[in-house]
């Protein structure tokens, strides 16, 4: 009898399973880009005022540059967006001071989708030779555009306002805010790139000169070019000097039914200004050329109120000098305008400059019907639009022309720049921040200012209804101020000046030339990936059957470019 033996199956051989901790290392590793791409916007905002770490301001870049470069357009987005929320959700936190998170979260996560596209914009020029150059005019193109949609733009952040205290300052005065953030961005990049070059270096043993020598370049020239910008920054009096008081009346309580309580508001700053006036009788203090009191110190109307008339007047009277009054006044066609009074001891009310830039959801609402289906309650708070005015504001007081920027109006290039343009010898800024409790937005809007005395080169003024106000002068530097939610007054004699800077006189010019590097830029890097792709698909013909040898070859310093990023 035979005896049929059957093969015993072999086992199923399985692939090898990766370890849970080699998934986790893989994990980790996919997760080092987006940590780095926030925490480097979170160094950012730790550069801005209230602190004085602007330096901050290009480690953060040079972190942002390493999270960018040989990245795609996706990716370059999702790590510029995670970059704009780690810097513009702790920057504009107190926009939801007394209104709740809501609107702060929905601002910062707008105004990152412009972070977001710089970032893309970014990550697509970075394969270009010198691409720190080229990175840097796309940062400030997308500021450009920031500042400009929606709803008239959102220039709060822009990287310039975080320099006030830097070395960067002077380029202010050369070619404005936009080339002050370009310098910023530029040395970041080029610290990184520095660094780039400095470890393959150390790993091969070679180094392209050229790429070197851009890097060094592109972290050095703007040091550079800040300390030979410094000739343009001067405090010198050109037209004589003046003596000018800053009223600081204080609010009754933070929050915004502050507004509810508009008489006290005003009588708070009638009142610091007969204190001043008995100063000066006493001679504790110096008489004051002019006198310049905050946004919002009379939103009781002096044309419809007699009361609010006869307080101002007698303040005025009192102090014996003209003074300008930060007003809420209803046309009799029914127009609400915030608007500044020129005031005069004896021929009584006179000029005046209605807010042109004014503040969407603040002074106005957008889309108001749709809003409303949202959020009635918060529609409700502004029950009736503000209207624009459409004039720049420029007062003679005692002889001297006095620029005024409102408040919001502080953080557009366009709104400064005009006083200057049409014949201010000082800048004043009154504002209103009692609504912002006690949060790092004055000392943001402080900054701003600053910006402006050296972009100008032309004495601040800010006075503010609850604080900070202060008196800067043209080289930026605060020579008095007061705190917050304090009744004060300051009095100080201060340079007058007419010369323009170069900022000054070219304008948007620098702007719209760094907005057009930028698109050369992407231009350049969309013509190279086509062509690439283009020799790609010509090598995988001429190859016959071998395409992948014709597509590497096409692919270049492209793929040179990703490796070394890798």
């Amino acid at each position: 009898m035979s005896t049929t033996t059957t093969p015993t199956a072999e086992p199923e051989q399985l692939e090898p399973q990766p370890s849970t901790a080699s998934r986790g290392r893989r994990l980790l590793h996919r997760l080092v880009r987006p940590a780095t791409a926030a925490l480097s916007g979170v160094l950012l905002y730790l550069s801005f005022p209230p602190r004085p770490l602007w330096w901050l301001a290009v480690p953060a870049f040079a972190l942002l540059g390493w999270c960018l470069r040989g990245r795609g357009a996706k990716a370059g987005f999702g790590l510029g967006y995670l970059f704009g929320l780690g810097f513009l959700l702790p920057l504009l936190v107190w926009t939801g001071v007394e209104v709740g998170p809501g609107p702060w979260l929905a601002l910062a996560a707008v105004e990152a989708v412009g972070v977001a596209a710089a970032g893309a914009g970014i990550a697509r020029i970075s394969r270009l030779p010198g691409w720190p150059l080229w990175g840097a005019a796309m940062w400030v193109a997308s500021e450009a555009v920031r500042a400009r949609v929606p709803f008239g733009g959102f220039p709060w952040g822009k990287l310039a306002f975080g320099q006030a205290d830097g070395v960067f300052l002077p380029l202010a005065a050369l070619g404005g805010t936009p080339v002050l953030g370009f310098a910023v961005v530029l040395c970041g990049f080029g610290l990184y790139e520095c660094v780039r070059q400095g470890l393959r270096l150390r790993a091969t043993g070679t180094v392209r000169r050229s790429a070197a020598a851009g890097a060094l370049v592109a972290l050095l020239l703007p040091v550079a070019a800040a300390f030979a910008s410094r000739p343009l920054v001067s405090d010198a009096a050109e037209d004589g000097t003046a003596t000018v008081a800053v009223i600081q009346g204080n609010v009754p309580r933070l929050g915004l039914d502050f507004n509810e309580q508009r008489r006290a508001v005003l009588d708070y700053h009638v009142r610091e200004t007969l204190r001043l006036a008995e100063k000066v009788k006493a001679g504790k203090a110096a008489k004051p050329d002019f006198v310049l009191w905050p946004e919002n110190s009379s939103d009781v109307d002096p044309f419809t109120d007699a009361q609010a008339y006869a307080d101002i007047d007698r303040a005025v009277k009192a102090i014996d000098a003209p003074l300008s009054v930060g007003a809420v006044v209803e046309r009799p066609d029914g127009k609400l305008f915030n608007e500044q009074l020129l005031w005069d001891p004896k021929t009584g009310p006179g000029d005046t400059y209605d807010k042109r830039q004014i503040q969407p959801f603040g002074e106005y609402i957008p889309l108001r019907g749709f809003i409303k289906q949202f959020s009635p309650g918060y529609v409700s708070m502004v029950r009736q639009d503000f209207d624009r005015g459409t004039k720049p504001g420029v007062f003679t007081m005692a002889g001297t022309r006095v620029g005024i920027a409102t408040c919001y109006e502080a953080a557009f290039d366009w709104a400064v720049r005009d006083t200057v343009t049409h014949g201010a010898q000082i800048i004043s800024v009154p504002s209103n921040n009692a609504t912002f409790d006690r949060s790092e937005m004055t000392y943001q809007q402080l900054a701003m200012s600053r910006v402006r005395a050296v972009e100008h080169s032309r004495t601040v003024t800010v006075p503010v209804t609850s604080g900070v106000s202060a008196v800067i002068m043209p080289d930026g530097e605060v020579v008095q101020k007061t705190a917050m939610f304090t009744p004060a007054s300051l009095v100080a004699k201060v340079p007058l000046r007419s010369s323009e800077t170069p900022a000054t006189r070219l304008g948007t010019a620098p702007e719209w030339a760094l907005v057009a590097l930028a698109a050369a830029g992407l231009g350049w890097a969309v013509t190279r990936t086509v062509r690439a792709r283009g020799g790609e698909s010509t090598g995988a013909v001429r190859a016959g059957g071998d395409g992948e040898t014709g597509a590497v070859r096409a692919r270049g310093d492209e793929e040179a470019g990703a490796t070394e990023s890798r």
